[in-house]
């Protein structure tokens, strides 16, 4: 079964204390022109990338073949994983085992409930295992965000729109409950996206 690419993380409609929005309601998609990207500048959007990248609200559903989330951030003192013993299975929803949305069902009045489980209104799952990279390098990351292998094909275009459209990865910027939320925000990230890739997805090891 092939599994589409869900990116930073982490980071699946918008969970927000007003209205919630709809997919491809969110961002502005206005690349640079081609060309006018140097590669100084496209490694300096990456940079910002791999912060959003490896911050827990993405990184922790960036997990491995073992098929279990993370948890890590500053609320849950060391790295550990998900309690409960949770896995994904391969399905990376656990179907096989209990649904991710069990627990990570939208609820609204729930948001901002401190230790609830977070939620969006769609259903919460991991990434695939093709985009593992919790406490991977910035170089890994790179080179793995830019392979069409790992990234389902995605060119830096289709890398933004799928920010756009898919909301578990809103929900990295507007995490409720005191949980801190990914750096800069989606738009400031998608940005960052457009201009990496009209710079040629530049890496520190090219």
């Amino acid at each position: 079964m092939k599994l589409t690419f869900v990116s930073l993380s982490l980071a699946l409609g918008l969970v927000l204390t007003g209205p919630v929005l709809g997919a491809g309601d969110n961002v502005e998609i206005n690349p640079p022109a081609e060309g006018s990207v140097n590669r100084e500048d496209g490694l300096a959007a990456w940079d910002r990338i791999y912060e959003v990248a490896s911050h827990p609200r993405c990184a922790n559903c960036h997990t491995g073949a073992d098929n279990r989330p993370m948890w890590s951030g500053p609320s849950y003192g060391r790295a550990r994983k998900h309690g409960m013993n949770v896995n994904a299975g391969e399905s990376r929803i656990g179907a096989e085992f209990v649904l991710c949305s069990t627990c990570h069902a939208y609820r609204e009045n729930l948001h901002d409930v401190p230790h609830a489980a977070p939620q969006v209104a769609m259903n919460w799952q991991l990434a695939p295992v093709e985009a593992e990279w919790f406490g991977k390098s910035s170089e890994y990351i790179c080179n793995q965000l830019r392979d069409p292998e790992r990234n389902d094909g995605r060119d830096y275009l289709a890398l933004a729109e799928h920010l756009d459209h898919d909301l578990i990865l809103h929900w990295a910027w507007n995490p409720g409950g005191g949980r801190e939320p990914a750096p800069y925000d989606l738009q400031s990230h998608v940005n960052d996206i457009l201009v990496w890739g009209v710079a040629g997805y530049p890496c520190v090891n090219d």
